[in-house]
């Protein structure tokens, strides 16, 4: 019987944002709904400050920073107005994510191998800084490779197409892309780096890949904060919570998590 580390769940509050900006003014908070998920069991915060600050807003982060118990994973551009945002915020990770100002969410994951002459200064910054670096991509092996060659600790597998083919029922297309993200897991594994995941789990999802050992910690927002309108925040993450357990437990009594089946 395998016995691992607890699998860690930033529970990101962009989309309370969101909501907000839609109307204006001050609700709902997006702090407040970090307290909450943090008080029902959310390991830390993520939050991704875009460029046109079309959810999260500068002062969010500050506040955020300042007033939750937990890690914050700070997501954004590599640009050098982030880079001085987020040396200024000293959040405990910062996650380094693609960003087009047309995408409606992020789109892919970053190319840190056509990148990596830009990238390799701001990681560098923001490792001197203390700052832990998390690079979002996809889990290709050449993209990984570089990952670990640019001194990033730790990778975000994108998980995304993989998530739409199973809502979708492209069974081909999901368990493909299942094995993608097998392979791409261990592989980042072996080259030393921590390995997270996120974009598009919901409960079903997020108990698969809890089944992989070499999964630390999976960032998850827009689907808790659509289940929340329903059943409340505290709920919905007592219940992703749970969901993760399932397949942590199923993996130590079984090493369910690396079968084929999406």
């Amino acid at each position: 019987m395998v016995t691992l580390p607890p699998l860690r769940l930033g529970v990101n509050v962009d989309h309370v944002a969101t909501l907000r900006n839609a109307r204006g003014g001050d609700r709902p908070d997006p702090v407040r709904a970090a307290l909450a998920a943090i008080a029902a069991g959310a390991d830390g915060i993520t939050a991704h400050l875009r460029e046109d600050r079309r959810h999260i807003r500068d002062d969010d982060m500050a506040r955020l920073k300042a007033e939750i118990s937990k890690p914050l994973n700070f997501e954004m551009a590599a640009t050098v107005d982030m880079l001085k945002i987020a040396l200024a915020t000293r959040p405990h990770a910062v996650c380094l994510v693609p960003e087009r100002r047309e995408e409606l969410t992020t789109e892919g994951g970053l190319d840190v191998v056509g990148q990596h002459n830009a990238l390799a200064p701001f990681i560098a910054r923001l490792n001197d800084a203390g700052i832990r670096v998390s690079l979002f991509i996809a889990a290709d092996p050449a993209q990984i490779e570089m990952a670990a060659r640019l001194r990033a600790p730790v990778i975000e597998i994108h998980t995304g197409a993989w998530c739409d083919a199973v809502v979708d029922g492209h069974a081909a297309k999901a368990k493909a892309e299942w094995q993608r993200i097998v392979a791409g897991a261990a592989l980042a594994r072996a080259a030393g780096l921590e390995v997270h995941a996120g974009h598009g789990l919901d409960y079903e999802t997020a108990e698969k890949i809890a089944g992989l050992p070499e999964i630390m910690e999976l960032n998850i927002g827009y689907y808790m904060i659509g289940e929340a309108l329903f059943v409340g925040l505290p709920e919905t993450v007592r219940t992703m919570r749970a969901a993760m357990d399932r397949g942590r437990k199923n993996l130590e009594s079984g090493d369910l998590g690396r079968q084929g089946k999406a």
